[in-house]
Parts: structure tokens; C-alpha cells; sequence
């Protein structure tokens, strides 16, 4: 994930992520078996985001007169998407809960107080709050790193892990959201260095 053989570029960015381990005699799923596996929530938020996207992109070829009824329906569709994200996060979910420091489109970094044995593949729900998504995926564990740079006495390790079964549709939805946050923390630099001069 973490390599320039990657295709798709990763942000730094603080998640939540719930790991639980996949057999190693069972095979990954398919498409097909991973949708039927989503929560109900998963699968309403994956769906209103999918119809947001494809009205959206509908409504840009229209002329500069329907901006504002372009952002009254961005609007509308952020209520939604803090709905469900209100209600998905009440679940009780599956597997250990880790927080995350890295996404993108081929796979995440996350936090471990101790290393994931590489090779092994997590069934895993990923939640970015701050960009409303909520994704079960699967992936594989690709490297362990002792973080030299922990305040506390107790070791940190960054655990890479690649996708190893993922929808299409949420590998869109990871790539959008890490340009988004790219965006917004280039947004952000900007304004601290033009405050500092």
C-alpha cells in the first residue's frame, strides 16, 4: 500500500476500523457474498451515496442557474449520510476496535499495540467519520512497524494492510474521500501559512 507500485495514492487521516480474523482454510468472498455480509446500515448508506453520486454528476452538465439547487441537494444529502452514520455507529460491531492513520484505495494503515501476523486476512468494517463512509472489506496483512517516535513506555506498531476483497464501488468512495482530505489539509497549510507571514 505504502509503495509506488501502488495504484492508488494514500492520506493520512484518523479512523475507526474493527478487525476480526478470517479463517485461513475458508476462502475470501465474493462480490455477491460480501454485499449479502453488509449490515442493513452499511448497505443504506452505500446505496444513498451511490444516487447521490450518479444525480450530482447529472445535475453539473445544467447551467450556472441550478448551483444553488445543486448545494440545496448536497445539503439534504449530507442530513442523510449524518443519519445513518448516526445510526450505523449505535450497532454493536464485530471483531477489535483500531484506530486508523492511513487510507486509500488499496488498503490502510492502522495502530496495534502489538503485530498482526502478516499474510493473515481480517474481515473488516472501516468507519471515516469526518467523509461519512462505512465500508466492510477484507484485507491482508502486509507489514509491521514499531513506531519509534511513541510517547508512552508501551510499544506502537503501524500494521499495513491491503485489500484483499473489496466492492468497487467502495474502492470509488475510498479514492473520492482520500482527494477529499487531500484537499482539505492543502486547504488548511495554505491558510496556517499565510496566517504565519
Amino acid at each position: 500500500m505504502f509503495t509506488d507500485s501502488n495504484p492508488y495514492f494514500s492520506v493520512s487521516h484518523a479512523f475507526t476500523a474493527y478487525l476480526s480474523p478470517w479463517p485461513q482454510n475458508h476462502p475470501l468472498p465474493t462480490d455477491i457474498a460480501l454485499r449479502s455480509m453488509q449490515s442493513v446500515g452499511i448497505q443504506l448508506l452505500s446505496d444513498v451515496k451511490e444516487l447521490e453520486a450518479s444525480c450530482l454528476l447529472q445535475l453539473r452538465h445544467l447551467d450556472h442557474d441550478a448551483k444553488a439547487i445543486v448545494d440545496f441537494l448536497k445539503l439534504q444529502s449530507r442530513k442523510v449520510d449524518l443519519v445513518l452514520q448516526h445510526v450505523l455507529e449505535q450497532e454493536t460491531q464485530e471483531g477489535d476496535k483500531f484506530s486508523g492513520c492511513q487510507f486509500g484505495g488499496s488498503g490502510i494503515r492502522l495502530r496495534s499495540p502489538s503485530p498482526l501476523p502478516l499474510g493473515s486476512h481480517f474481515k473488516t468494517t472501516l468507519f471515516i467519520h469526518d467523509e461519512l463512509i462505512a465500508i466492510l472489506c477484507f484485507v491482508k496483512v502486509m507489514a509491521n512497524h514499531l513506531d519509534t517516535t511513541a510517547l508512552s513506555g508501551a510499544a506502537q506498531y503501524y500494521v499495513d494492510l491491503e485489500f484483499s476483497q473489496i466492492l468497487e464501488g467502495d474502492v470509488e468512495q475510498l479514492v473520492k474521500a482520500s482527494l477529499n482530505v487531500q484537499q482539505k489539509q492543502l486547504k488548511l497549510r495554505k491558510l496556517a501559512k499565510d496566517g504565519a507571514q
